[in-house]
């Protein structure tokens, strides 16, 4: 496993949910790590539990919809630490509601957030990685990148989005013989609030997966330069159901209750809104 010790690590999203035990997990491990999230409350906290453990964490808030926000946010990270060796796209957002009954603005903002910001982070910091050759680019996608769900019309077209883009920077990378490291990860339904009421019909095999699980598995899909991190191992097979008809398709995704997996959906703005 490669060593992490005093690498800067950028997280979007880092305040809350598996982006913030990420976070204690890699600085845990000797990492430099920076969190950037819109939650300031979320931000001061995590610095104080970074304190509390001594442990580098930083907290920064920034607007990863804001292109120029982006860019102005990056340049002074490097100002103040350095080049960011390793890169973790995993700010996301749900509306949770069938595609008619979704907000425009709701609907942007998921793919603003989902996949767009990747275009802005990358830009910002790919191209430090690729002439140092040195450098990891993770992205957090979703199960829902191979399997359209009813309810999550937007999110899943941001997950097949962000899937997609950094498969063809993978692609890049690979032409251009550099030695940046990649890895995607594509989880079922996480026990944050984000996803708060969704139900499983087969838990042995869709269970919802705890957060500092998924946050540990992650660090070490990072440390093992693993390409693609699918949980829990039954999404593995997602890629042979393709291989039906749609008819076959559906009628699988339906028996497996995948498309009734929104039904009590609650979710964070919900509960709070």
């Amino acid at each position: 496993m490669k060593d992490i010790r005093s690498k800067i690590i950028l997280i979007t999203g880092g305040a809350n949910g598996i982006g913030r035990f990420l976070a204690r997990e890699l600085a845990e491990r000797g990492g430099r790590v920076v969190a950037w999230d819109l939650n300031q409350e979320a931000l001061r906290t995590l610095e104080d539990e970074g304190r509390e453990r001594g442990l580098f964490i930083k907290g920064r808030v920034c607007d990863i919809t804001d292109r120029e926000a982006v860019y102005a946010a990056a340049k002074a990270l490097t100002a103040e630490l350095g080049p960011v060796d390793i890169l973790v796209n995993n700010a996301g957002v749900v509306s949770g509601s069938s595609f008619l009954e979704t907000p425009d603005e709701k609907l942007i903002k998921t793919m603003e957030v989902n996949s767009i910001s990747h275009f802005w982070t990358c830009k910002a910091f790919l191209p430090s990685m690729i002439a140092r050759n040195s450098g990891h680019l993770v992205t957090i996608s979703s199960a829902a990148a191979f399997i359209g769900v009813r309810g999550l019309a937007d999110y899943s077209a941001s997950k097949f989005a962000s899937f997609g883009f950094h498969e063809s920077l993978r692609m890049e990378l690979r032409s251009q013989k550099s030695a940046v490291k990649t890895t995607v990860v594509c989880p079922f339904f996480i026990d944050t609030g984000l996803f708060q009421g969704v139900k499983t019909k087969f838990p042995w095999l869709f269970p919802i997966l705890k957060s500092k699980y998924v946050a540990h598995r992650i660090a070490l899909a990072i440390l093992k330069n693993k390409k693609q991190l699918l949980l829990p191992w039954f999404i593995y097979n997602t890629h042979l159901l393709r291989l039906l008809p749609p008819g076959g398709f559906d009628f699988i995704v339906n028996f497996l209750g995948i498309n009734h997996s929104m039904d009590n959906f609650i979710g964070r703005e919900k509960k709070n809104g």
